[in-house]
């Protein structure tokens, strides 16, 4: 059961294990921001709202949005852009890429999986690509809120294999709050409905409970 906190709420006793969005006084732990308590680890408190700020090691759905010599820039739904260098095509080539010829790697709009390798204090976002880095056709991407990423991945990943399992689809779950969906078309629609379930109702108890009831329901 995911516990929702309001800021100044008292979560723990345990002042050892304080995190992020949580504060500590007189040896108890509070909340610091309106959210959701994540006790696994450390003690944190994952924000219900605001905009996704990438952080180093985040594995993100980005798209192409324009081409900048020797950069694409990357829309990664954020309000901060992203870059990718076109060394991340050239490590194992003798020439490099010219300008001229970058569309012919990645175009406007292709979408692409990359990992955030580094911010600098300007909040400059550089990408790395992944190893399978281009998202080809007959999928769909849907956009949630990057805070309901762990609530649709759910613990120990048991939402998101239960959604593969019945909607008999690839989902695929970025930091940033895309989510890349595959399947035959009636299993699209199945599983984007309940990915937007799980968005709307992520703060609700009994919620894993009552996918796995809408999904077997709608079997029948």
């Amino acid at each position: 059961m995911y516990k929702v906190v309001v800021p100044g709420d008292f979560i723990s006793e345990e002042s050892n294990r304080a995190g992020e969005g949580t504060y500590v006084e007189e040896g108890k732990v509070y909340a610091m921001k309106y959210g959701i308590v994540d006790d696994r680890e450390e003690i944190k408190v994952v924000a219900l709202s605001g905009k996704y700020v990438p952080t180093k090691g985040d594995v993100v759905i980005g798209k192409i949005v324009e081409i900048s010599f020797p950069y694409w820039i990357v829309d990664i739904a954020s309000p901060y852009e992203a870059r990718l260098h076109t060394s991340e095509f050239t490590r194992n080539e003798r020439e490099k890429i010219e300008f001229g010829s970058m569309g012919k790697y990645l175009d406007l709009g292709d979408l692409i999986v990359a990992k955030v390798m580094n911010v600098d204090a300007m909040i400059r976002v550089d990408l790395a690509l992944k190893n399978e880095f281009k998202i080809g056709e007959g999928g769909r991407l849907i956009e949630i809120s990057h805070t309901k990423v762990p609530r649709l991945i759910g613990r120990s990943g048991s939402m998101i294999r239960m959604l593969k399992e019945k909607c008999n689809c690839f989902i695929f779950i970025a930091k940033n709050g895309r989510v890349w969906i595959k399947g035959s078309e009636d299993e699209m629609n199945l599983a984007s409905q309940v990915v937007l379930m799980i968005e709307n109702e992520a703060h609700t108890s009994g919620l894993t409970d009552r996918v796995s009831y809408f999904l077997d329901s709608f079997k029948r």
